[in-house]
């Protein structure tokens, strides 16, 4: 594993819990206990967390990072927060008896945590970290988990006969992922196996909401899914170009920001 996706992992370790282990890092992530120690150590430098015995805590103070020097792993971790907040957000449009789908990604993936626990609900899902996710927060929830072959880099079981249970489903909100949101060349995302699941999921839901974080926008990736008009919500950070509130409001979308 790269020194870059290390520092994403130990980065989004910390924003969600707090703390990390050297010892747990260096299992996850088949490294050695020093080859991690010498990455927090870079990042204690930086002033994104603060080195305890056997791992490290975030620094949660903001004047201890230096908002003018930009680095790949400040904006990484503070894109993870700004994915947190997109979901907090979001779950707020969940209501009692809703049957809800969501979907891939590494932001819709937090939005099971902010549906209040006892809410009865129906959530289609189709990845293992929000099964997983949806399992320990929404105990009183009727779980769909369409199958099929598993893709480990979207953690996304995919199937022939998953869509097919997706499109007989009626929803009345969809949350979606992207990886690319461009005024011309339309929604993105960066695997090819998602494309059929996510065509799906907007033909068989009311509303759907577009979660994406400000980076997205502007920025086209290989597999194209849907047209922007598509949507009838995005939930995005306070980051998002001038340009795309411009447009999202001709096309008549709501946009909340966070």
């Amino acid at each position: 594993m790269k020194r870059n996706e290390r520092f994403d992992h130990i980065g989004r370790q910390l924003t969600l819990n707090g703390v990390v282990s050297i010892k747990e890092l260096a299992e996850k992530l088949g490294v050695s206990s020093m080859t991690i120690r010498r990455d927090i150590r870079k990042l204690a430098e930086e002033g994104i967390l603060k080195l305890i015995p056997g791992g490290a805590v975030l620094r949660r103070e903001p004047n201890l990072i230096d908002e003018r020097e930009y680095t790949v792993t400040k904006a990484q971790i503070q894109m993870t927060r700004e994915k947190i907040k997109i979901c907090k957000r979001a779950a707020t449009f969940v209501q009692e008896g809703d049957t809800i789908i969501i979907d891939t990604g590494s932001t819709t993936e937090h939005l099971p945590g902010f549906i209040p626990p006892d809410m009865k609900i129906t959530i289609v899902c189709y990845c293992l970290n929000t099964l997983l996710n949806v399992y320990k927060h929404n105990k009183k929830s009727q779980i769909i988990f369409p199958g099929g072959h598993f893709h480990e880099n979207t953690l996304m079981f995919e199937s022939p006969e998953g869509i097919a249970l997706i499109r007989k489903t009626r929803v009345n909100k969809a949350f979606i992922s992207a990886a690319g949101v461009d005024e011309k060349l339309g929604v993105t995302c960066a695997n090819f196996h998602e494309v059929e699941t996510k065509k799906a999921i907007i033909e068989s839901s009311d509303v759907k909401f577009l979660l994406v974080d400000s980076t997205k926008f502007g920025k086209v990736t290989t597999a194209y899914f849907a047209d922007l008009k598509k949507f009838d919500v995005v939930i995005t950070d306070v980051g998002i170009p001038e340009k795309y509130t411009k447009i999202l409001k001709d096309l008549n979308i709501k946009c909340y920001t966070v």
